[in-house]
């Protein structure tokens, strides 16, 4: 396959397009557009945004040295984008975009009330980098909608079409699974009983559907 030689960018693609609330619940809030965000460690879990000092939502997280990750849905890709494109400053953004501020449980910090997960946050560690400070923080709680936990306890959130930005554009992430960790070297037994799981998974939400008509 040839390939072509392009200027250094940003193009580890797709990242995920998340809304990240600041400030306190009962006081100054502000909800940024991210897409610099990730896992940085698994025990304990840990995660980062990027964000610019010139926007409002950095003051904020740098005062109370706490945030929420929101993960939105695909629907919501034109409020996401919009909160991205205006300042805190000059704009409520929880009450342009109709969005309900919800106490949390760890932090002060409100989550959206719209967003299927939620994670709570304390910042650990900011790191200065030319274009943007990058916040380390400790996940400390997560919150989940019951919507999307299967009665097996599993969180299925390749269901619900989560939000993705690639290169300039918001996608949705809402596709049938074509692996799990591990796939790869998984034994026979397993698989056997892992495929008879998702079938019985299946059935289940199948009579849900008919209930609901």
């Amino acid at each position: 396959m040839k390939k072509k030689s392009i200027k250094p960018g940003t193009m580890v693609n797709p990242v995920p397009a998340v809304l990240v609330t600041s400030g306190t619940y009962d006081g100054e809030k502000d909800i940024i557009t991210i897409a610099w965000t990730g896992i940085v460690n698994s025990e304990p879990p840990m995660t980062y945004i990027s964000v610019r000092e010139s926007r409002h939502s950095y003051g904020l997280i740098k005062e109370n040295m706490e945030f929420v990750i929101n993960l939105p849905t695909a629907d919501m890709a034109y409020k996401v984008d919009w909160c991205g494109m205006k300042s805190g400053e000059k704009d409520d953004k929880f009450a342009e975009m109709d969005f309900t501020p919800l106490e949390c449980s760890m932090v002060k910090t409100p989550m959206i009330e719209q967003c299927p997960v939620n994670l709570e946050c304390k910042v650990h560690q900011i790191v200065k980098l030319p274009s943007h400070d990058m916040f380390i923080a400790d996940i400390i709680n997560v919150n989940v909608d019951d919507s999307i936990i299967s009665d097996n306890g599993k969180i299925e959130l390749g269901k619900i079409g989560l939000l993705s930005y690639n290169h300039g554009e918001y996608f949705a992430l809402e596709n049938e699974p074509i692996g799990r960790f591990g796939f790869s070297v998984m034994k026979a037994k397993t698989r056997k009983r892992i495929s008879k799981e998702a079938h019985m998974d299946r059935i289940r939400a199948n009579k849900e559907k008919r209930k609901r008509k």
